[in-house]
C-alpha cells in the first residue's frame, strides 16, 4: 500500500476513535439507547474498522441519545450460533455471519456464496445491496426469526484457493488434496465438485492442522492468511476468486421495533458508512497482503482466462445441487441482480 494511503488509513482510524472515545465519555450518562455490536474478529480486522466509523455517526447525529458499544474478538458471545441467539433474544443488538453461517438458520443465504458468480468488486457490491438481498430480508423477517438483516459488507476480499506444497494452476491440481472449508454445506460440495476432499475446521485450528498436514490447503481471502500467519504453511496460491467474501450483518428485530424511527433511520445511515469504510479497508490492505505471502517465500499464481474457465466449468453442478434443495426462485433472483451490475469493464 502507498505510504500516503497507509497514512490517511491510520489518521481515519485515530480520529474516529478519538472522536468516539470523546462522545462516549460525554455522552454515556445521557444515552436513552445502547447498541451492543459483536464480532469475532479483532481490532485490526476491517468489520472493527467499519463498526468505529458506525459508532461515531450514530453518537453524533444521535446527539448522544444513543451509545455503540463495540465488542471485537468474541468477548460478547463466542460462536455465531451463540450470537445469533442473543440477537434472537435482544440481549445484543448486531452481529456479522457469512453466507456461510447465515445458512445455520436461513440456509438459503448460501445462494451468494455459489462460484464464480460475481467478477469484481463493483458487481458484487451492486448485488449485495439490491433486491436480492431485500427479498432475503423479508423472508427472515416472514419467518420470525427475530433477525432483521441491515445489508453486506465485504470481510477480507476474495477467496482462493491456497495449498502447503502444491501449485494449482487447473481443478486437476486439485484432485485428492485435503481442502479446509467451514461446515457450510455449499463450501464443502464446492471443494467436492473440483475433485478435492473437503476437511471441516474451525478458524481456530487451521493453523496447527496446516503445520501437522491434516489439511493440504484451504480456501481463504489473503487478508486472513496474513492476519493468521497462516502464509507459515501456505506456499501457493491462486488467484481463482470463486467467492467474493460477504458478511452480512443482523440486527435484533426486538430491539429494532423499540427505537424510534429517527433513531432508525440515523442507524441505517450509519450503516453504510460503515460499509464503504469496512470495504474501502479490504481494498486498501489487499495489494499489501499479497506483497508480504510473496515476502515470506509464498508464490501467487494469475489462471489465464481458458485456465479460469476451467475451474467455472468443473464447477457447473453446483447450480444444480443448489436448485434441488432450496429451489430456482434464488437461482432466478440471483441471475437478475447479476444482470443488473454490470462488472467494470477496466477490471
Amino acid at each position: 500500500m502507498p505510504m500516503k494511503r497507509k497514512v490517511l488509513l491510520f489518521l481515519y482510524a485515530t480520529v474516529v476513535v478519538v472522536c468516539a472515545i470523546g462522545l462516549f465519555n460525554s455522552t454515556t450518562n445521557r444515552a436513552e439507547f445502547t447498541i451492543k455490536a459483536s464480532i469475532q474478529a479483532s481490532t485490526q480486522d476491517e468489520d472493527y474498522i467499519g463498526l468505529l466509523a458506525l459508532k461515531h455517526y450514530v453518537e453524533q447525529q444521535s446527539n448522544g441519545r444513543v451509545e455503540v458499544q463495540l465488542y471485537p474478538s468474541g468477548q460478547f458471545c463466542g460462536s455465531v450460533p451463540e450470537c445469533i441467539g442473543n440477537l434472537q433474544k435482544g440481549v445484543l443488538e448486531l452481529f456479522p455471519s457469512t453466507a456461510g453461517g447465515t445458512g445455520n438458520f436461513f440456509s438459503p443465504a448460501q445462494v451468494i456464496d455459489l462460484p464464480y458468480v460475481f467478477s469484481d468488486d463493483q458487481q458484487a457490491e451492486c448485488v449485495l445491496a439490491g433486491p436480492l438481498m431485500d427479498e432475503m430480508r423479508q423472508q427472515v423477517l416472514q419467518q420470525g426469526l427475530n433477525l432483521r438483516l441491515l445489508g453486506v459488507s465485504n470481510t477480507g476480499g476474495w477467496r482462493n484457493f491456497a495449498t502447503t506444497n502444491k501449485a494449482i494452476h487447473t481443478p486437476k491440481d486439485l484432485k485428492g488434496l485435503k481442502i479446509r472449508t467451514t461446515p457450510a454445506d455449499i463450501q464443502q460440495e464446492l471443494v467436492r465438485q473440483l475433485g478435492a476432499n473437503p476437511t471441516p475446521i474451525s478458524w481456530a485450528e487451521l493453523y496447527t492442522a496446516l503445520a501437522t498436514g491434516v489439511v493440504e490447503g484451504s480456501k481463504n481471502g489473503i487478508q486472513d492468511i496474513i492476519g493468521a500467519k497462516l502464509e507459515e504453511h501456505l506456499k501457493y496460491v491462486i488467484l481463482d476468486g470463486h467467492s467474493y467474501m460477504a458478511t452480512l450483518w443482523w440486527f435484533s428485530e426486538p430491539v429494532w421495533q423499540s427505537l424510534p424511527t429517527d433513531i432508525q433511520q440515523i442507524v441505517l445511515d450509519g450503516f453504510q458508512l460503515q460499509v464503504n469504510a469496512a470495504n474501502q479497508y479490504v481494498k486498501d490492505q489487499q495489494d499489501n497482503s499479497y506483497r508480504l505471502f510473496e515476502a515470506a517465500g509464498g508464490t501467487i499464481y494469475r489462471p489465464s482466462v481458458a485456465e479460469k474457465q476451467a475451474f467455472i466449468d468443473a464447477s457447473s453442478h453446483m447450480r444444480p445441487w443448489f436448485a434441488e434443495r432450496f429451489g430456482n426462485n434464488w437461482l432466478d433472483l440471483l441471475d437478475k441482480a447479476v444482470a443488473q451490475c454490470p462488472a467494470n469493464s477496466a477490471s
